[in-house]
């Protein structure tokens, strides 16, 4: 053989080594990035419930990421969505029962937490402000009792302070006098004529005090001296020196001081956290550091249509009269007492929107959703009126997880009308747009191999929709380019809810 055809034969026996390795060497990594990557599937795909996972024994139904609960795969591996490993979802774990139950490890690492129901009561204080007034009900008026003439006014101007018993004015009385008179005369003569006369000063509007002051004294007092009747403020002086008065002639208003009322604006919502009889502690800005304490006094049954308040009439106490009619007073108002009821964390009541749910840790480990009732919240905590019973532990953090999972298996659906609950969810689900290709059409599914949605943080992958509540266009075929809407479902999938052709190869849907 020649040097030339050896060097040929050995050329060509490397040729086919490097063919034979290249092929070895793609065919391995093929395999290793099957084995890395799950296989995404839809809903209506079948799972592996004949996989049996080894540190448990129990059936596994398919895998799935927690955080991305409607989409199935059918071998554990790591979350395309998350930087987490897939969960496993065992055929026990359906949700029949109407509860669904969690890996221990998966509610340690997502930091699930409950709390126990207990009864108790909500404390609140409401605060508001308000203004001072005079308390109505602490007002003397001091009228004239007989036609007179003011000779001097011992408290001549409106807001000054008086004492109990202090004078105010004195009044000459021309028609006491001829009373006096007589009953001097009088008592002379006989008692009973004195009787008749001392009936008379009695009749002429003269007091007690003034009749024993003219027996005693035996002589005539034609001036009427006034005095204050309570210790306050002069409100409103209606007479001056000189003036003629009349009997009922008003001559000063006089307000006491011992009390005030503070008008406070109590908001709508609030009104039935306040009642007649509340305690109060109330704060003004001209008396810093000192505390006045009383009461709600009465609800006011007027709401202010421009600020939606009530106002609460509170009746404080007043020592040395610090609080003068004008002031404005901050107030803390206790609610009374009300019955114990039952009481949860505020975090563990989930909003729907038509309903309050919360999830009820059960002794098996397992967690079922339960409607209630909710009450006032305050403090962290809610009021329930129905539903629970004191003992029973709640999902008080990580609830989203509990939620996806009972969404996914469709327990949330079950616990009342299905239909009506699934189409305010349904409704209320946000849309998300893509653009891909259509790879196969099923009876109940399209398979797209779409671009990255970021909406969903999704990056570009193939997998199948559920097909749009009134099917497919004509116009849709394998190998179509197309735009579509999509919207994830109560059961945790994603439904086509539009799709159109992004492209003009329609031709070869138009016969379908």
């Amino acid at each position: 053989m020649t040097k030339k055809k050896k060097l040929i034969l050995a050329l060509s026996a490397a040729a086919i080594l490097i063919a034979v390795g290249g092929g070895l060497f793609w065919a391995g990594m093929q395999h290793g990035l099957h084995a890395a990557m799950p296989t995404i599937t839809g809903s209506g795909a079948s799972t592996s419930g004949d996989k049996v996972d080894p540190a448990t024994g129990r059936k596994v139904l398919y895998w799935h990421d927690p955080m991305v609960p409607g989409q199935k795969f059918d071998k554990p591996g790591k979350s395309p969505f998350m930087d987490m490993q897939l969960v496993p979802v065992y055929a026990d774990e359906s949700g029949d029962d109407g509860k669904v139950a969690i890996s221990p490890r998966v509610q340690q690492n997502l930091g699930i937490r409950t709390a126990e129901v207990k009864e108790g009561s909500l404390t609140t204080t409401l605060e508001s402000v308000g203004s001072v007034a005079w308390n109505e009900r602490d007002l003397f008026l001091v009228q004239a009792r007989a036609n007179g003439y003011v000779e001097r006014l011992h408290v001549r101007a409106p807001l000054d302070r008086v004492r109990k018993g202090q004078a105010l004015a004195d009044i000459y009385v021309p028609d006491w006098v001829a009373a006096q008179e007589d009953y001097l005369a009088a008592r002379r003569m006989s008692a009973d004529l004195a009787d008749a006369a001392r009936q008379r000063m009695r009749l002429a509007g003269m007091t007690g005090e003034q009749i024993r002051q003219i027996e005693k004294s035996g002589k005539v007092h034609p001036r009427l001296t006034i005095t204050s009747p309570v210790s306050g403020v002069v409100a409103e002086l209606a007479v001056r020196e000189g003036m003629t008065v009349m009997p009922g002639a008003s001559l000063y208003r006089i307000n006491g001081l011992s009390t005030v009322w503070v008008n406070a604006e109590i908001p709508e919502a609030a009104a039935a956290q306040v009642h007649p009889g509340s305690t109060v502690q109330a704060r003004a800005a001209a008396w810093p550091g000192m505390t006045f304490h009383g009461k709600v006094g009465a609800i006011l049954p007027e709401i202010d249509p421009a600020t939606r308040t009530l106002k609460a009439r509170i009746e404080l106490a007043n020592p040395e009269g610090r609080l003068v009619p004008g002031m404005f007073a901050t107030v803390s108002l206790t609610p009374a007492a009300r019955k114990a009821i039952l009481l949860v964390p505020s975090e563990a009541v989930i909003q729907t929107g038509t309903r309050s749910v919360v999830f009820v840790a059960s002794e098996d480990g397992k967690f079922a959703p339960v409607e209630v009732e909710t009450g006032s919240e305050a403090n962290g905590q809610t009021e329930i009126h129905s539903g629970l019973s004191a003992g029973q532990k709640v999902v008080a953090s990580g609830q989203f997880l509990v939620d996806s999972e009972a969404s996914l298996k469709g327990v949330i659906a079950r616990m009342g009308d299905a239909g009506a609950a699934n189409g305010a969810k349904a409704a209320a689900a946000p849309a998300h747009h893509g653009r891909g290709r259509v790879e196969k059409i099923d009876p109940d599914s399209i398979t797209l191999s779409h671009e990255a949605m970021p909406t969903l943080q999704w990056g570009p992958m193939t997998m199948p929709f559920k097909l749009p509540p009134d099917g497919l266009p004509r116009n849709i075929a394998v190998g179509n380019q197309v735009t579509f809407e999509i919207r994830q479902t109560p059961e945790g999938d994603y439904q086509i809810t539009s799709i159109t052709p992004a492209d003009k190869q329609t031709g070869s849907g138009d016969g379908k």
